[in-house]
């Protein structure tokens, strides 16, 4: 059964302050991207950095007893790095940035976990990740044409454990369960996003839209592994 929601807000809402506050930074600053510098990357990666502090205010004893926070921290932290190769993606950095990603899903793949397997939701995300690559197969050359059907696969099996995990016709879902599911599927608009503006046609206003999708499927990721307290307390007192 789920809780309400607006338990799940009181508890974990203040720890997000500060991810809320860098996310803002960002979007007032806009440092240009024909510019990369330092100071942009940190920019970028401050509200993911804000994410790390969000787990580790939970204490690193919830941490040692949840193996699959401790594996979103950790694919939180690969996400950084990617960030800030994807910077300097223009100066030949971006596939560092392809591997750092994927290396994120494959972690946040196993947090999520096999259980329960749904192959329906298998065989849909399958279908739209096999759709999303032959679309985008004329416009591959070179290492691409196998590097981003790797990528793809990646992070559609990344989304497929995610959505799994929500059972709504069972009434079995929590708001952990649903931040995974929404986290996931904005991860993966974000990255088609990416792949559409960088090798088939320029998208409108692209930026904006891969970083305000990307900073919400990490923050909701990010949710996903937590176990609030106040829900635990309501748990006990029903």
């Amino acid at each position: 059964f789920s809780f309400p929601l607006t338990v799940y807000v009181k508890s974990e809402g203040p720890k997000l302050v500060p991810f809320f506050k860098a996310t803002c930074v960002y979007f007032v600053l806009w440092l240009p991207t024909s510019s990369p510098s330092w100071f942009s990357a940190l920019i970028k990666c401050l509200p993911i950095f804000c994410l790390w502090v969000f787990l580790l205010a939970h204490g690193f004893s919830f941490l040692g007893a949840h193996s699959s926070a401790r594996k979103i921290l950790a694919g939180l932290i690969f996400s950084a790095l990617g960030d800030a190769f994807l910077i300097w993606q223009e100066q030949g950095y971006f596939i560092h940035g392809l591997l750092m990603f994927a290396i994120t899903h494959i972690l946040y793949s196993s947090a999520f976990g096999m259980k329960p397997l749904n192959v329906h939701a298998g065989l849909v995300i399958t279908a739209a990740s096999s759709l999303c690559y032959i679309l985008l197969y004329p416009y591959l050359s070179g290492p691409f044409t196998y590097l981003v059907a790797v990528y793809i696969a990646l992070i559609g099996f990344m989304g497929w454990r995610a959505i799994a995990g929500l059972q709504l016709a069972n009434d079995l879902w929590t708001w952990t369960k649903l931040s995974a599911c929404l986290g996931a599927v904005l991860f993966m608009v974000s990255d088609l996003t990416i792949a559409v503006n960088k090798f088939c046609f320029p998208v409108p206003h692209s930026r904006a839209i891969i970083m305000a999708t990307y900073y919400a499927a990490q923050m909701l990721i990010a949710l996903s592994a937590v176990e609030c307290q106040d829900v635990e307390v309501a748990r006990k007192r029903t």
